[in-house]
Formats: C-alpha cells, sequence, structure tokens
C-alpha cells in the first residue's frame, strides 16, 4: 500500500499540493495546445497560398520552357540547362514556439545573370528561366512552412496526450485522495471527541 495515502495531516497537504500542481499543469498544457493549434492554423493558410502560388507559376515555366524547346529545339535546351549553377546558399536555422523547435530556412540568392548568351537563344527561355527561379524560391518557403507544420502537430499530439493524463487520470486521483484522507480524518477527529466525552464523563460520574 502507498504510505501516501494514509490518512494523516502531513499526507493531505501533500496531496492537497500535487492536486494544486496537477491543476495548474493541465492549464497550462491546456494553453499550450491552443497557442500550437492557432500557429499551426496559420501555417497550413500559408501552405495553401504557397502551393496554389506554385501551381499557378509552375504553369507559367512550363508553358515557357515549351516555347523554348520550339524555338531552340530540346537538345539545346537540354544544353543551355547544364550550365545552371549548384544552389548552395541554403542554411537551415530553427526558432522556439512553446518549446517546439521549427526550421527557418535562409536563401541568399547568387547572381541571377544568365550565363547562357542572348543573341543565341530566346526570350522564351529566359522567362522559363525567371518562373522556375520563382518556383525554387516558392518550394524552399513551402519547405520551412509544411516542415514547421508537422513538428507542431506532432508536439499538439504529445501535449494533448499530457493534458488528457493530466484531467483524466492525476486530478481524479488526487481528487479522491484528498476526499478519502479528509473523510479518514475527520472519522477519526469524531471518534476521539466520543472517547473523549466518555472519558470526561467517567471521570464525573
Amino acid at each position: 500500500m502507498d504510505p501516501n495515502t494514509f490518512p494523516t495531516k502531513g499526507n493531505l497537504i501533500l496531496a492537497k499540493n500535487s492536486l494544486v500542481l496537477a491543476e495548474q499543469g493541465y492549464e497550462l498544457m491546456d494553453k499550450k495546445r491552443n497557442i500550437l493549434i492557432r500557429e499551426l492554423m496559420e501555417l497550413i493558410e500559408e501552405a495553401k497560398g504557397i502551393q496554389s502560388e506554385i501551381d499557378q507559376t509552375f504553369t507559367r515555366a512550363y508553358h515557357a520552357l515549351q516555347m523554348a524547346n520550339v524555338e531552340l529545339g530540346i537538345t539545346s535546351v537540354h544544353e543551355i540547362s547544364r550550365t545552371a549553377p549548384v544552389e548552395n546558399s541554403i542554411t537551415i536555422k530553427t526558432r522556439s514556439i512553446m518549446g517546439t523547435e521549427i526550421p527557418l530556412v535562409e536563401h541568399s540568392p547568387s547572381d541571377n545573370t544568365p550565363i547562357y548568351a542572348f543573341y543565341s537563344t530566346r526570350m522564351s527561355l529566359d522567362q522559363a528561366r525567371e518562373e522556375f527561379l520563382k518556383v525554387k524560391e516558392l518550394t524552399i518557403r513551402l519547405s520551412m512552412v509544411e516542415n514547421s507544420a508537422y513538428r507542431l502537430a506532432s508536439n499538439i499530439k504529445k501535449t494533448q496526450k499530457r493534458a488528457n493524463a493530466l484531467k483524466n487520470i492525476t486530478i481524479p486521483t488526487y481528487t479522491e485522495r484528498v476526499r478519502s484522507i479528509t473523510n479518514a480524518l475527520e472519522e477519526k477527529e469524531r471518534e476521539e471527541f466520543t472517547r473523549l466525552k466518555v472519558i470526561k464523563k467517567n471521570i464525573s460520574s
């Protein structure tokens, strides 16, 4: 048997303190969950907007690329695509939202001047290049937002479990412990009072 459940005044104080802490913990978990859910909803809306913009930009980019393939030839466009520089300017940091580490992607665009010759190409190729650069920028933003949303959702799930454990297990346990110890102590006090009355009566008679 757990010695903390014995009906003593010390255990009653411990149980009441534990109950207060559990209730405060639940309130904090509930607030944290609500804040994280609000942040998640904002990220979901942002992701929808970025995805929509990516779809539109991709459509323009592929249309321009098709025009470039027609005007320059697929082989020429393929050879020109080999001159595209390797992207190495992306850095990933983190920031915290209520204890949740989410990525903060920073991208420093390099010189956007094409390295192919203008005189031997067509405007459609320039348009395709510009649109695909926009797609890259948007994709970087989307990856950051979606990753952040995933981490927030995971933390919301953990926070919900902790809140449920406090609400459905811990708080009822300590509430019942306080009640049972209080009842037992009150019963002891009544018995002691009755015993003292009997003793007093015997002494008086």
